[in-house]
């Protein structure tokens, strides 16, 4: 190996191991839900994505069983050659009834997704307007486009709106946005981002990954929540949170949008297709998320429950109601010594720091799901009320 390259390597990580330290991938044993094993211990789980609870439900796991068994593991085909099985054509048609679209295209990913969408759909001409704070896989596919980019402030119309007059002159001009911010859990102000989009004949593209099954009377996601008549020009989503927490992602929209991706998105031509166990499963988990409205309940309850405890404890909860709960703990290393006195509390919880937030934003993310309990919910309450000993002592 090229000995210059690794010198230049090692010299980057221990940089970073001064300054922030390196991550260590967590090993952990059991199914995914409200409860993980962690070192021989059972964990209270604030740190999945599984918001509904579905990742272990016995019916979606029965129906990855049963396509394993009469479909095998994988394709080992991309969907343009013989990868596609007729599980996708129907997983795809149950994603465009569940979201309000004309057609919906599976992907491995939604970064997978965001990655394809823009540069299958723009060109040189055109321009992309998207959130400060959008996430990565966005950002990333953004840059893979053509087409000239601006940032607006997060959640900032009014500089959303100065940025549109400035790229007037663009054939096509696309506001970008997720539907729920994954590291605040605050929800986009659809409504006036589609006006605003009418208004300057801009396209809107919502990511709504931490939205799809969780938002809304039928989990259709954050256009559902708002009530709105109509969706949005391009929404991309995933099947790895609430909907069964496997993997796979979509692109859904006219069909014009959706028709063009299969023709042309890298990411959707040039890989395998999804592997149809976990399609299997992802269509059972649509079918459980919209006939079973009594999820969405129980996990706005147990939300709900989780923000007023920690606030009557004295944290600082920012505001909102999605089951993403940041807890700010600012400053140094606050968060990971909280983090790491819940740990030995018996909760799951990690602290998140720069360059994942800015400095001077670190906090400490909770994720609930309809699957914990009331106690496993007052357990973590009681552990953050002890934990506060450790910002005392700090």
């Amino acid at each position: 190996m090229n000995a210059t390259f690794l010198t230049r390597l090692r010299r980057e990580l221990d940089e970073r191991r001064a300054a922030t330290g390196l991550r260590r991938d967590l090993v952990v044993s059991g199914a995914q839900g409200p409860t993980l094993g962690v070192d021989g211990e059972t964990l209270v789980n604030l740190a999945s994505n599984d918001y509904l609870g579905l990742a272990g439900e016995p019916e979606v796991v029965e129906s990855a069983r049963r396509a394993l068994r009469d479909m095998g593991l994988g394709v080992a085909a991309g969907r343009v050659l013989s990868g596609t099985r007729a599980v996708h054509a129907r997983l795809e048609a149950a994603i465009a009834e569940l979201v309000g679209t004309e057609d919906a295209v599976l992907y491995g990913s939604c970064f997978d997704a965001n990655l394809g969408v823009f540069n299958a759909l723009l060109g040189p001409d055109d321009a992309v307007v998207s959130d400060a704070l959008n996430h990565a896989s966005l950002i990333d596919g953004i840059r893979l486009a053509q087409a000239r980019r601006l940032v607006y402030a997060h959640a900032d119309l009014d500089d959303l709106e100065r940025h549109l007059a400035a790229c007037a002159d663009a054939r096509h001009r696309l506001i970008v946005t997720d539907g729920v911010f994954s590291m605040d859990g605050d929800v986009a102000a659809l409504p006036r981002l589609r006006d605003l989009a009418r208004r300057h004949d801009a396209a809107l593209m919502v990511d709504d990954s931490h939205a799809t099954g969780v938002l809304g009377a039928t989990g259709a996601g954050t256009a559902e929540h708002f009530g709105l008549d109509g969706r949005v020009d391009v929404l991309t989503g995933t099947l790895g949170k609430a909907l069964g927490g496997a993997a796979g992602g979509f692109a859904a929209g006219p069909r014009e949008v959706v028709e063009t991706l299969r023709q042309v998105s890298r990411p959707y031509i040039f890989t395998n297709a999804m592997a149809p166990p976990l399609a299997a499963a992802a269509l059972t988990a649509i079918r459980i998320a919209r006939g079973r409205p009594e999820l969405r309940e129980r996990l706005a309850a147990n939300t709900a429950w989780l923000r007023a405890a920690l606030r009557d404890l004295g944290y600082e909860v920012l505001p909102g109601e999605h089951p993403i709960i940041p807890v700010m703990l600012r400053g140094g290393s606050p968060a990971r010594d909280v983090a790491a006195a819940l740990r030995r509390e018996g909760v799951l919880a990690f602290a998140l720091a720069h360059p994942v937030v800015p400095a001077g934003e670190e906090r400490i993310r909770l994720q609930v799901s309809a699957s914990h309990t009331a106690e496993q919910l007052e357990r973590a309450a009681g552990a953050f009320g002890r934990a506060r000993a450790v910002l005392a002592a700090g």
